[in-house]
């Protein structure tokens, strides 16, 4: 199954490390970021789930779930927490996925078979609080992911939820941001009444709003 941008996540039930799930209840009202890693007990692996588990606070005070998912089983999950926790420094605080027979890697393409038949990429998946899909990237197993981008991402995807602007290329939260090109200049007048820049007639540019 392919997922695309705007899609409904698919919605599954599934073991995880803290108990079973029903997805899209699991998430509720709030934001989701759910990733895949290849196999349990392995390098890069263990530092992206310590990573996460270190800035799990910036997720939460985004209104951001994090859950984490390979083909490994709860067990195997759950003996691994141990080594993650005594490695990175930071105990595991968010639930991991079972997913033995690949139900939910399935659901979400999660497996390449050119890269490899029987193990997940590292996928990501930013979810919205109306269940669409916002956001997708796949990496290679070789390489970490920065979670700092996708935090980025997640500034990004929030405001522009809210306002009619988009962001500029190495935006982070704070920075100058640009009107939407499908927004004309009297609309623009009544949304951003502070005023805006105008660069070129389809380049305006304004402070964050809500800053």
């Amino acid at each position: 199954m392919t997922v695309r941008l705007g899609d409904i996540a698919p919605n599954f039930d599934a073991p995880t490390t803290q108990g079973d799930i029903n997805f899209h209840e699991w998430l509720g009202d709030s934001w989701g970021v759910l990733f895949s890693h290849p196999r349990d007990f392995t390098p890069v692996c263990t530092t992206e789930l310590g990573y996460v588990a270190k800035i799990k606070p910036e997720f939460d005070k985004r209104n951001v779930k994090v859950i984490g998912l390979s083909v490994d089983s709860v067990e195997s999950h759950l003996k691994w927490e141990g080594d993650i926790g005594e490695t990175q420094g930071t105990p595991v605080n968010f639930p991991m996925i079972g997913d033995t027979d690949k139900t939910v890697a399935n659901l979400y393409d999660m497996i390449h078979p050119n890269a490899n038949d029987t193990q997940t990429v590292r996928s990501v998946f930013v979810i919205g609080p109306d269940k669409k899909v916002k956001l997708q990237i796949t990496y290679p197993a070789s390489t970490g992911r920065n979670f700092e981008e996708i935090l980025r991402v997640i500034d990004s995807l929030q405001l522009t939820a809210q306002y009619k602007v988009a962001t500029p290329a190495n935006w982070t939260a704070g920075g100058d941001v640009i009107i939407g090109a499908a927004v004309t200049d009297d609309e623009a007048k009544q949304l951003f009444p502070q005023g805006w820049t105008t660069v070129k007639p389809y380049l305006r540019v304004l402070p964050q709003p809500g800053k």
